[in-house]
């Protein structure tokens, strides 16, 4: 099979086949991968004027149900995908985690995309800011997608996740994109891309893709690209500092070698749970996908009172482990992705030794004739980790495990900054307050901190899964990128702009009503409209009504809150804030309701929630209190019957004070619905 590459709307395949690519398990040849006779420069040509205006047309939510539709797509062709990860060395449960895992990040960023952004083409971000008195002219933050192409450069280990963490917020956020897998995987990652493309869901120039050599790819950057890459810091050195990209000022996001820690508790004995669950956390992150994962724990930071312990308890569980084809019952370890990569993981372990003991040794595990890139668990021990180099810099990338020890948490700490940044660090114990001390103390050489105790392991992702919710990336030596984080990863493909000029201007420009903007005055009543006929700006201002001093003291009695400002007339007068009884917040949202809300059944569905509440002046008997009611912002539910609509609401006084202000939730029927 000579693999293919897709460019500008089209299957490529390659004049001559080029490098050959292995079944790592069996050494048999899967596919041969070239990318000889591709134009890079048309296909960032294509991306730019085809795929990049065709997803911009679209909205963040019509893009985010982009992401679902493939999820479910390549959910059909499963068993075909695992079949190919087999060949890569990775175990059923390896491809899970890639294969599952990858098509549940286009879910998620599926379900935030529709959920936390806008059914618009642009981000608000952040509040208004008020420059000038008498606030004709305001400031505001928006993010509008680039404007360029994506490029995914992946590396080996995840063909599948590795592609899709990185695809799901570039297409959400509006960015076309040019992905290179890694070659010696490649033939899985071709095949996912086919699907995706036959699946005809994405707007052609989308996605492209190339098998082989980037060749000139980034000579054609210009500064509304963003090149993103994950593999070794050598060569994310040698890309960022590309001529092109330096003159460009074209974004680089790295994701390189990290030398994750996990740190056994000071509390954390071995009669204690957190124990046994650090070295079962310890084992299976050196032999899930055979420790080639970026997360994988690397340096295991222990009590010197345990070490002999934990080395015991981590060699007794990971001979339990069969290492072999992954095609093969009973295997749960399979190969290395590559003899070059096997060759690479026995050339580190060599360094390692040098400074460390080896207590488990997998090197020998397979014969020098084998034709499998295999190597079985492997775990050393330095005596003497605050004095000694490599191990806080070499990485090993597979599975293989140094244990450090360490004689206060303070040294347990140093130890763990001593890997200089990395994407993870793990810690198991049950003192919450050890695990405050290691966060203010790792924390900034760290993207992720997993505390892991009795309480959580049992629904605990573990330390080495990323998460499409949470940040996946971590300073210095783990090359200071950051990825997925929900919507902050969707942001990395988008531009900031700070937008000046009149209200009127910044509702036109957000879709989103700005205080002393254009009201228009609401007949019939908002609540009698459907969710296309509301209009941002649509206003009702209501009549006034006075509150008693027996309205606040029913309100008391009936619900309960007696609290001494609405009830006791001295002790009100003593509170530096009120001077004297008060009404209660809460009795003033349920006044404004009954000003406002017209009562018949209409498109008015629901009132879900309140935003950003704030009381801003007390409101005292006598006092009369009057609202207004302005559609703030729209947003449409796709598929659904129904639409969201958001309120501003405004309380004032006699005296045109403000008292009030959140913001109001409904769901509102569509045409004909209801």
């Amino acid at each position: 099979m000579i693999l293919q590459s897709y460019a500008q709307g089209e299957w490529f395949t390659p004049a001559s086949g080029g490098a050959s690519l292995f079944d790592s398990s069996t050494g048999e040849v899967v596919a041969e991968c070239s990318s000889e006779g591709l134009d890079f420069g048309a296909m960032v040509r294509f991306a730019r004027e085809v795929g990049g205006p065709a997803l911009r047309g679209y909205t963040f939510h019509e893009r985010a149900m982009m992401l679902k539709e493939i999820a479910q797509v390549l959910g059909e062709h499963k068993a075909e995908f695992y079949d190919l990860s087999y060949k890569t060395g990775a175990t059923k449960s390896d491809s899970w985690v890639d294969i599952d895992g990858g098509i549940s990040t286009l879910f998620v960023y599926s379900s935030k995309g529709r959920r936390e952004l806008p059914n618009d083409h642009v981000l608000v971000d952040g509040a208004v800011e008020r420059i000038s008195r008498q606030g004709t002219f305001l400031g505001q933050h928006v993010m509008v997608p680039l404007q360029g192409v994506a490029v995914h450069i992946n590396a080996f280990n995840f063909p599948v996740w590795g592609m899709l963490e990185k695809l799901a917020p570039t297409i959400v956020a509006g960015m076309p994109a040019i992905v290179k897998p890694a070659s010696a995987t490649a033939y899985l990652t071709e095949a996912v891309v086919k699907r995706i493309i036959e699946a005809d869901i994405l707007p052609e120039g989308a996605l492209q893709l190339i098998c082989g050599s980037t060749g000139d790819l980034l000579d054609h950057m210009n500064c509304q690209d963003v090149v993103s890459f994950t593999g070794s810091a050598y060569t994310a050195r040698k890309l960022s500092n590309h001529p092109k990209l330096l003159e460009e000022s074209t974004r680089f996001v790295a994701e390189t070698d990290s030398l994750n820690a996990s740190i056994l508790g000071p509390d954390a004995g071995p009669e204690t749970e957190e124990f046994a669950l650090f070295v079962k956390e310890v084992a299976r992150e050196m032999t899930v996908k055979a420790g080639q994962k970026c997360t994988a724990i690397r340096r295991a930071i222990v009590p010197a009172e345990h070490l002999d312990a934990v080395a015991e308890a981590l060699v007794d569980r990971l001979g339990k482990i069969t290492v072999g084809d992954p095609r093969e019952e009973g295997v749960r370890m399979g190969a290395l992705a590559s003899m070059a990569q096997r060759n690479e993981v026995l050339e580190r372990i060599g360094e390692l030794a040098e400074e460390c003991e080896i207590v488990l040794d997998g090197r020998d595990a397979f014969g020098p004739g084998t034709k499998g890139a295999f190597v079985a668990p492997t775990v050393l021990k330095c005596a003497d980790p605050m004095n000694k180099e490599k191990v806080h810099a070499v990485e090993a990338f597979g599975p293989v495990s140094t244990l450090l020890p360490y004689t206060s948490f303070d040294e347990a700490i140093k130890l763990a900054n001593k890997g200089e940044g990395s994407l993870v660090s793990s810690l198991f114990t049950h003192d919450p307050e050890i695990a405050r001390k290691a966060l203010l103390g790792i924390g900034a050489y760290h993207g992720r901190l997993c505390v892991i105790d009795r309480t959580s392991a049992g629904e605990s992702t573990g330390h080495g899964s990323p998460l499409p919710h949470l940040k996946h990336g971590g300073p210095g030596r783990a090359g200071g990128g950051e990825e997925l984080g929900g919507i902050l990863g969707v942001k990395h493909y988008m531009q900031r702009v700070a937008v000046q000029g009149s209200p009127d201007v910044l509702t036109s420009v957000t879709h989103r009503w700005v205080p002393g903007s254009k009201e228009t005055d609401c007949k019939p009543h908002p609540f009698r409209k459907d969710f296309e006929q509301i209009q941002i700006g649509d206003t009702i201002h209501t009549a006034p009504r006075t509150v008693t001093l027996e309205d606040i003291e029913h309100f008391a009695n009936f619900t309960g809150d007696t609290f001494y400002a609405h009830m006791d007339e001295e002790a009100a007068a003593a509170n530096p804030f009120f001077g004297k009884r008060v009404a209660h917040g809460y009795l003033m949202l349920s006044f404004a309701a009954g000003l406002f809300v017209d009562p018949a059944p209409g498109p008015v569905l629901a009132n879900y929630g309140l935003n950003n509440l704030s009381f801003m002046q007390p409101l005292f008997p006598g006092d009369s209190m009057k609202v207004r009611l302005t559609c703030k912002e729209k947003v449409a539910r796709l598929g659904s019957d129904y639409g969201e609509v958001r309120w501003d609401v405004e309380i004032t006084n006699q005296d045109g004070d403000i008292c009030a202000t959140y913001e109001l939730l409904t769901l509102n029927a569509q045409p004909g619905t209801y």
